[in-house]
């Protein structure tokens, strides 16, 4: 299976160079002009990279937390786990995830399946697990079901039109979804929470988005 690369060890390379930059500036300059500015170019082109892949928001299967990532299928060869869903776009990974299959079947009520396997764009999508779609009760989730609409604005608000992780979450601890809502993210290590629900398993990467599967069903205000 392909892993998405977080190109880590380019940060190091980054600091060596400007070290190294920086220590040729202080010193006796004995290499001329031209080798001085391609250090430094080369320092700034390399910093460049590590920020952009540093906020970037794209997470590898060894970055997941939170205890409810152990329910996942292990073998690698199921495309529900982890290295399964790494390749698929977000709502034909979720669609293969044995935690998530209520909300997939929201997904397709609403008509959405389409809009967030884009393969063009970049999500992070916070997950309610089966058991939260449960909590509704069968009455309130048989209405919500019939009600392309208000389906529509409850899925929606779990979806953030930019790809975070959880570093990036927890240091934005405001974020404004695709419904239009906010949602708050509060906590640290690997207890977060976002809203009033608890990440269960997190950074779960997929080929377009990095997905955070949580105890609730958030419902947006208004």
């Amino acid at each position: 299976m392909r892993k998405t690369p977080r190109l880590a060890a380019v940060g190091a390379f980054a600091a060596l160079a400007l070290s190294l930059a920086a220590c040729g500036g202080s010193g006796q300059s004995s290499t001329g002009s031209g080798d001085s500015t391609t250090m430094s170019t080369s320092s700034a082109a390399a910093t460049t990279t590590t920020t952009k892949a540093m906020s970037d928001g794209v997470t590898k299967t060894d970055d997941v937390f939170g205890a409810g990532c152990a329910s996942l299928p292990a073998e690698s060869t199921n495309e529900g786990s982890l290295d399964g869903m790494v390749d698929d776009p977000v709502a034909t990974a979720a669609s293969n995830n044995p935690l998530l299959t209520k909300l997939v079947a929201a997904v397709k009520a609403a008509g959405l399946v389409d809009t967030l396997n884009k393969t063009d764009a970049g999500y992070t999508v916070f997950a309610p697990y089966d058991p939260a779609f449960d909590a509704l009760g069968a009455d309130t989730l048989n209405a919500v079901l019939a009600d392309k609409a208000k389906l529509t604005s409850i899925l929606t608000y779990h979806v953030v039109p930019k790809r975070m992780d959880k570093d990036g979450i927890l240091s934005a601890a405001t974020l404004t979804t695709v419904q239009g809502g906010t949602l708050k993210v509060s906590g640290s290590g690997d207890n977060v929470m976002v809203n009033d629900a608890k990440v269960l398993c997190g950074n779960v990467p997929t080929a377009n988005a990095t997905v955070f599967v949580i105890d609730k069903v958030m419902m947006p205000t208004g």
